[in-house]
């Protein structure tokens, strides 16, 4: 299963996620709620890099799926606002996976 964990500020804006796991839906190069959640992640990291002032601070790696995004804290308020509208499309496709794949990705708040 992939486990997705979004925190959230006391104000409730995202700080970072986590993505874990592999969906084992389908056989590797196969599995489309993998292919989709990765896409979703991905794309949304290159958005906050390619279209705000924002360069998270990004890891990855192994072979467990592990993708680890954290936002710097010294972000203007303009850049803030925009970030934070990607992630949250960012949040909203993976919601959408989540509804029609719960039992291979499960979205975590903390």
């Amino acid at each position: 299963m992939i486990n997705v964990t979004i925190v959230r500020k006391s104000d409730g804006q995202i700080s970072s996620f986590t993505v874990e796991g592999h969906a084992n839906f389908d056989k590797y190069g196969s599995d489309i709620v993998c292919a989709g959640v990765s896409a979703v992640t991905f794309g949304a990291i290159n958005a906050v890099e390619a279209l705000t002032d924002c360069i998270p601070t990004v890891e990855q790696g192994g072979e467990g799926g592990y993708l680890h995004c954290e936002l710097p804290d010294d972000l203007s308020a303009e850049v803030e606002e925009k970030v934070q509208l990607l992630l949250s499309g960012m949040l909203v496709s993976l919601q959408t996976i989540e509804e029609s794949y719960g039992d291979y990705i499960k979205i975590t708040f903390k």
